[in-house]
């Protein structure tokens, strides 16, 4: 019989049936209370990427999701690149666990108003990293809509874009030489390899070329003293930070500027993410940018396109050693999540958990995020709400009988939605209930009439 640990890290293999099958046996085990899991604390993370695109640990959608009941999180979330590969499985690990869980996906797009401003993708103006959160479903099921195949076109522009970079970084180092089918693609399950794949993968290759002198060859590929590149090799987080920067960022060797028509439009990515059932959401950086600068007039040009939320990644605009820098960090985001309060954006927070080091989930007793918490947990169930609703009743943010019941009250909808996301508990009878509902909910006292059971 296999240990707890041993479940736990057949949670990460690539192979979707043991996945399954080792969140059973740890779920069967919890059942019978020989794995305690305890009530959910009043805390959430729904900004974890999983190894569909990154997790720096190799977590799946099934790791992810049984860590974050093991661990007690009121709402916890997947959000990866260009893919939505984890979505189903993510789900259905949470109605599994009675997790509450929700998807997004990230990518890039282009916005016109800003061509000449960087955003929040650094050093290139008019892209601007954007979200769909609280996906359910990938395909839009409306003829001439194309929401798949856009989908799939960006998967295949990040795809194409990596393959680029390699070349040129390939051609700079040398004898350390990636071959994509053989030392990039195993490093992922689908196929869907990102920088930080590479990144993993030169780390191992120049190991594996050069042995105990890989010090030496970093030393003089990264301009550093043989025991300086040694004692950065030691910190992993640190070292790919770095090679990044020096390989494959802009300025650097590798670099592959984005092309004319590389990503959607803004209004595309809405449109598209609409068709999906998803809401469409803006993300924030730092606010130190030309384009974050104004926040007030950030979020009037995207909400005027039809976002509907913000995303922050609190934890780097606190956790900061410099006092200066962080003094910064935290005017601006005091002055982002006022402005998401302005515009009735519900926030979307998490840790990524894409490089080493980064937390399992935000320190919701900082002081410096006592100001923020409530709104970071209401957030995350808001777009709990929509998806359990959109699943299960037919009855998502943007669907027909919303649409009827809120018009244009906005903040109305949203209190709702959050509502309805701290109340109900994931149970398989809640779901029955919810299906016996679906088409017959009426425009008033919707939230009163769901039926919750007790918890």
């Amino acid at each position: 019989m296999l240990t707890i640990e041993q479940l736990e890290e057949q949670l990460n293999d690539f192979s979707p049936s043991i996945r399954r099958d080792a969140l059973i046996q740890l779920s069967q085990q919890a059942a019978r209370g020989e794995i305690p899991l305890p009530d959910p604390r009043p805390e959430v993370n729904i900004h974890f990427h999983s190894f569909f695109s990154f997790n720096s640990g190799g977590w799946s959608p099934s790791r992810i999701a049984w860590e974050a009941r093991k661990y007690g999180l009121e709402v916890a979330g997947i959000v990866d690149f260009d893919v939505l590969e984890g979505m189903e499985e993510f789900l259905e690990a949470g109605d599994l666990l009675a997790l509450k869980t929700v998807v997004g996906l990230e990518t890039r797009v282009f916005v016109p108003e800003y061509a000449d401003k960087v955003i929040n993708s650094p050093n290139e103006p008019g892209i601007h990293y954007f979200m769909a959160q609280g996906c359910w479903r990938q395909g839009s099921g409306v003829r001439g809509q194309g929401s798949e195949g856009t989908l799939q076109n960006m998967r295949r522009t990040a795809r194409d874009r990596n393959l680029q970079v390699t070349e040129r970084v390939n051609e700079y180092l040398g004898d350390v030489v990636l071959d994509w089918e053989r030392d990039v693609l195993p490093l992922t399950p689908s196929g869907n390899a990102t920088e930080r794949h590479l990144l993993l993968a030169y780390d191992r290759k120049a190991r594996e070329v050069h042995g105990e002198r890989a010090p030496a060859f970093w030393a003089g590929i990264l301009g550093l003293s043989e025991t300086e590149a040694r004692a950065l090799m030691s910190d992993t987080a640190a070292f790919h930070e770095n090679m990044r920067s020096k390989l494959i960022k802009f300025g650097g060797v590798g670099y592959v500027p984005p092309a004319s028509g590389s990503f959607p439009t803004l209004e595309e990515a809405v449109r598209i993410i609409r068709s999906i059932g998803a809401l469409p959401v803006t993300t924030w950086l730092d606010g130190t940018s030309e384009g974050e600068r104004d926040m007030m007039a950030n979020l009037d040009l995207f909400t005027s396109k039809g976002v509907v939320g913000m995303n922050i990644i609190p934890d780097r605009n606190w956790n900061i050693a410099s006092p200066e820098e962080k003094a910064v960090k935290l005017a601006k985001l005091r002055e982002a999540v006022e402005a998401a309060r302005a515009f009735d954006l519900p926030l979307s927070v998490g840790t990524e958990m894409n490089r080493p080091g980064q937390p399992f989930v935000d320190n919701f007793a900082a002081p410096e995020l006592a100001d923020y918490v409530d709104e970071f947990v209401r957030g995350a169930q808001f777009y709990y709400g929509h998806s359990l609703l959109a699943r299960w009743a037919d009855f998502g943010y943007f669907s027909e009988g919303a649409e009827a019941a809120f018009e244009d009250d906005r903040h109305a909808k949203n209190r709702f939605f959050a509502e309805i996301g701290a109340a109900a508990r994931p149970s398989r009878e809640l779901y029955e209930r919810l299906r016996e509902r679906a088409g017959s909910w009426e425009p008033h006292g919707l939230a009163e009439s769901l039926p919750v059971p007790p918890s």
